[in-house]
């Protein structure tokens, strides 16, 4: 109850982690939900056991690990899978933010994560921001990060809520088109009001 909790959320490929990041002060927790995914995918968790029975063993490396690619581009293709995949971590995740919220001795936390509105998540945060940025640089950015195709890009998109839908959620919003030093410029005034 006496924690702020500032949701920092975008489409794929805007920047928001490099934005939570930039938020985060001494006395901050900062808590990335798609570390938190990717942990709990781990070989004997829940989340695994659950995958592997319902997407089967051609989602595993031959180390028995959950190969993230071979899951995206299952579910990514496919929105009934996507669900499914959805109805599986989401409560996983959910849970393991609230409880670091709880947990944390820091007065503020933040959240950088990609599905806020989607999961639900919205309610447990006090203030939102959303970056956004232009099309065809998250396009850009996210092929050379990722090494995934324009396609597959889109397609990923097409699987998030609209960066104009998540606009209309923001209590803040954050430009990332241009340069670092204009974004961070962006973060300080937010920080400013909210920080007070």
């Amino acid at each position: 109850k006496n924690k702020f909790v500032l949701g920092i959320t975008g489409s794929i490929a805007c920047g928001k982690s490099t934005v939570a990041e930039m938020f985060k002060t001494q006395g901050c927790l900062l808590i990335d939900a798609d570390r938190l995914g990717h942990n709990s995918l781990s070989a004997g968790s829940s989340v695994y056991k659950k995958l592997k029975q319902v997407f089967g063993k051609t989602i595993l490396k031959p180390d028995s690990q959950i190969d993230r690619g071979k899951l995206a581009k299952i579910v990514f293709a496919n929105q009934a899978a996507l669900a499914k995949l959805n109805g599986i971590v989401h409560p996983v995740l959910i849970k393991e933010i609230k409880r670091r919220i709880k947990a944390s001795r820091q007065k503020i936390v933040i959240l950088d994560a990609a599905l806020i509105i989607e999961a639900g998540l919205r309610k447990i945060v006090d203030k939102l921001v959303v970056v956004r940025a232009k099309r065809n640089q998250q396009i850009l950015r996210k092929q050379k990060s990722s090494g995934l195709t324009k396609k597959q890009i889109l397609e990923r998109l097409k699987s998030q809520i609209s960066q104009k839908a998540k606009l209309g959620f923001a209590d803040f919003t954050i430009d990332n088109s241009g340069s670092i030093s204009e974004t961070r410029k962006q973060v300080l005034e937010i920080r400013r009001k909210l920080w007070k």
